[in-house]
């Protein structure tokens, strides 16, 4: 999303970067090598707090990833996905919280541990029983709150 930075925890270089990511618009990158990323976070102090805030941000998001991969059914996984897709990157709508459909069913999968197939019977099936709306451009969450309770 807007914002997000790529090529870490290797923030100031000298191994191989883990994280990565595909544009899936037109995006405009910006790119700072190591080392002169060190030397601004040592003689620019906002600049070291906001990596140490990217850092945290992002240790945020791997340490629930890892809790729900290791706690929770494939079900409550995708159900959880959708809410935080909807949280962090989509929009709300007279109480409905929308997943702009720029992903696939093949990235929830690889993200939830699952595969495509199932993505989309599960998608299916989770709009059968009202909790969400597919359309073309979003997948719209109508009760975020019956959507946890499913699962």
């Amino acid at each position: 999303t807007p914002g997000h930075f790529i090529g870490g925890p290797e923030v100031f270089g000298g191994g191989l970067h883990v994280w990565s990511a595909t544009a899936m618009e037109p995006s405009r990158l910006s790119y700072l090598p190591g080392a002169k990323i060190r030397y601004l976070a040592e003689t620019v102090p906002a600049v070291a707090l906001a990596i140490i805030d990217g850092l945290v941000a992002k240790g945020r998001c791997y340490s629930a990833l890892a809790q729900m991969l290791g706690t929770r059914s494939v079900t409550e996984r995708l159900a959880q996905l959708l809410i935080i897709l909807a949280s962090v990157d989509g929009q709300s709508e007279e109480g409905r919280m929308i997943v702009d459909r720029r992903i696939t069913h093949e990235q929830l999968a690889m993200i939830v541990g699952s595969t495509r197939q199932w993505v989309t019977s599960t998608l299916a099936r989770f709009q059968r029983n009202g909790h969400i709306t597919v359309t073309r451009s979003a997948i719209e969450i109508d009760d975020p709150d019956n959507l946890r309770t499913e699962c």
